[in-house]
């Protein structure tokens, strides 16, 4: 079963894409006029002026795509049912880590793509989020298995693909999308269930005793102390990249 159907009920709800990043990605895909999205979704992020193919592992999220979006077939990253250099472009969007052999899926990502491979994932470089240092370092220490360092994303992708650019995309102060870093200047949000029901990480973990730790210091002043320099900025890089890969 993939993850998604187990924990993906009321995903579309949460995880609108976020016109900053649609706009990072529109960029990355640069001429590319079709395009295969793998690990789709519920459709975050494809592209409406070019050809787009979704591709998604899980029957619960296809079956909230909404009407009029991309066709999408069942399968996942590392057996694409597509023909060798059958798009100009492939992307993934916040799914490597679900990905249960990374390197294989970007291979076949980097096969049925003529030109590039977009990828937007998470690095935990230096991370410092305050949400995992202070109240989930679990959420941290798993995450740490599952992505690879910059660097070793870097080798990863040249690797697997080809020549790699790796860019930083800052998560705005008032993000749309509800993946895990984008309430970094709204913590209340995160005592929301429905909100975090759109954040793989708190399936896999027991959040209780770290609620109720935010909670009381959201109540008592101390988040806002220890984090007061945060309310002064748009925009924060929490460890978020996109990745260009170029096909050879």
């Amino acid at each position: 079963m993939a993850v998604y159907d187990r924990i993906g009920s009321g995903y579309a709800r949460q995880r609108q894409p976020d016109p900053r990043i649609a706009a990072a990605l529109n960029e990355a895909l640069g001429d590319a006029r079709s395009v295969v999205n793998v690990g789709a979704g519920t459709g975050s992020y494809e592209p409406q002026d070019r050809e787009v193919l979704a591709v998604e592992p899980a029957q619960m999220m296809i079956d909230q795509r909404p009407p009029g979006s991309a066709h999408c077939i069942q399968a996942s990253a590392e057996a694409l049912p597509l023909e060798d250099k059958a798009f100009d472009a492939a992307m993934a969007v916040l799914t490597l880590h679900h990905w249960p052999d990374q390197a294989r899926g970007l291979c076949e990502l980097a096969r049925v793509a003529r030109q590039r491979v977009v990828l937007l994932s998470w690095v935990p470089d230096g991370n410092d989020f305050w949400l995992t240092r202070d109240y989930f370092p679990e959420i941290l220490a798993h995450d740490r298995t599952i992505f690879p360092h910059q660097a070793e994303l870097q080798s990863l992708l040249e690797g697997s693909i080809g020549p790699t650019r790796i860019a930083p995309i800052p998560v705005p102060h008032d993000c749309v999308d509800g993946f895990l870093c984008a309430f970094w200047q709204r913590p209340h949000a995160y005592l929301d269930p429905q909100v975090r029901s759109g954040m793989s990480s708190f399936s896999r973990i027991d959040a209780r005793d770290g609620l109720e730790r935010l909670n009381d210091d959201l109540e008592s002043g101390r988040w806002h102390n220890r984090n007061a320099a945060l309310l002064a900025l748009d925009a924060l890089d929490c460890g978020y990249r996109i990745a260009v890969s170029q096909c050879g």
